[in-house]
């Protein structure tokens, strides 16, 4: 067993990727009984819902476990940008019979400023809690270190590696351009040169004394062996997950990942404001053309996302739903989630075994 497997208290170099909005505790649960490292996605949720959620994994389950927040910089609000916005996008919820939201509020809060979240994380302790879009500041760092939650945070460049060691954390989540949902980058503003994962993988591998966690389009046995060849501790999967029966995906979003749509994703931010990588619809269409600065700041461009997917929804159209999906879609599997996890560690010893001498 590895060194990183060993502090996660994990038996399987196999940990589900939180994706909040699909994750459930159902599914966290499912993973860490069937080895791997179950997680949670609480970003988008408030500080009582984050607290029921631990709550109703550990009634499922005595292993360790993941919880993710969201540490975007709070967003800034622009009424000028807003309504231009709102107004582009007025004809598609006419469309459906309805009017766009009078105005785009910021719908969840920051990690970053979110004392009530910190407060259910260093009171509920869980085993595992796990940073996206950028790290939180120092105090918060070491008010969950001295509750004893082993930390991990994503990072999408060399730069952002380094910064994850240099904060003291347990682990670095190597994000590779194919990953599905929200891309992690610190700064949405700033360059990405849009490392792939295998070669994200080695440079983080080679530069860092910290575990290395390899994630974005990994779907099987071959790609989870692959990784753990590169010298990852473990790899994280997202995708694999979405057809779960445990997850909370849509009828919609299950049909589009297990069929043709799955080959083609797309890196969008016309969704929710910040780069994402999903499954191609009439969402991801009417942003094509959309230039950097048009689309509001990340959350509030997502309260009008979310508003126009559920009007669409309500007349049958499921185009615009927010199918977040790696590069790998085409190889999802509608499993159980602890049977996902059995099938693709058999598969990874497999792969493993037939690696070719020296």
């Amino acid at each position: 067993m590895n060194a990183l497997l060993r502090k996660l208290g994990i038996d399987l170099p196999l940990i589900q990727a939180p994706m909040a909005g699909v994750s459930t505790p159902e599914m966290a649960a499912a993973v860490s009984n069937a080895g791997g490292l179950g997680s949670l996605g609480v970003g988008s949720v408030d500080a009582e819902a984050t607290r029921k959620m631990i709550v109703a994994v550990r009634s499922r389950t005595d292993r360790p476990f993941n919880v993710n927040v969201f540490c975007n910089q709070p967003a800034v609000a622009d009424a000028a940008r807003e309504a231009a916005w709102l107004a582009r996008l007025g004809p598609t919820f006419a469309r459906f019979g309805a009017n766009p939201p009078a105005r785009l509020t910021e719908i969840y809060q920051t990690f970053l400023t979110d004392d009530a979240k910190l407060a259910v994380l260093l009171a509920e302790r869980p085993a595992v809690v796990s940073f996206h879009f950028g790290l939180p500041s120092r105090d918060r760092i070491e008010a969950l270190r001295a509750a004893r939650i082993k930390l991990l945070a994503t990072a999408t460049s060399l730069e952002e590696g380094k910064a994850v060691a240099a904060a003291g954390l347990d682990a670095v989540v190597a994000q590779g351009y194919e990953a599905g949902g929200h891309r992690g980058v610190f700064d949405p503003a700033g360059p990405d040169d849009r490392l792939g994962t295998v070669a994200l993988t080695r440079l983080l591998v080679k530069a860092l004394d910290v575990p290395v966690v390899a994630a974005g389009g990994i779907m099987d046995g071959a790609g989870i062996a692959a990784c753990l060849t590169l010298g990852a501790a473990a790899a994280q999967l997202g995708t694999a997950f979405v057809a779960c029966p445990e997850s909370s995906a849509d009828a919609g979003y299950r049909a589009a990942l297990l069929g043709p749509s799955a080959e083609h994703t797309v890196m969008t931010a016309a969704i929710s404001g910040r780069p994402a990588r999903c499954l191609a619809n009439r969402f991801t269409s009417l942003g094509e053309d959309v230039r950097r600065g048009e689309v509001p700041d990340y959350p509030i461009a997502y309260d009008a996302g979310k508003a126009l997917h559920a009007a669409a929804k309500a007349a049958g159209e499921f185009g615009y739903g927010a199918r977040w999906a790696g590069q790998g879609a085409p190889l999802a599997r509608s499993l159980p989630a602890a049977e996902l996890v059995a099938r693709l560690w058999s598969e990874t010893q497999e792969a493993l075994s037939r690696r070719l001498p020296g």
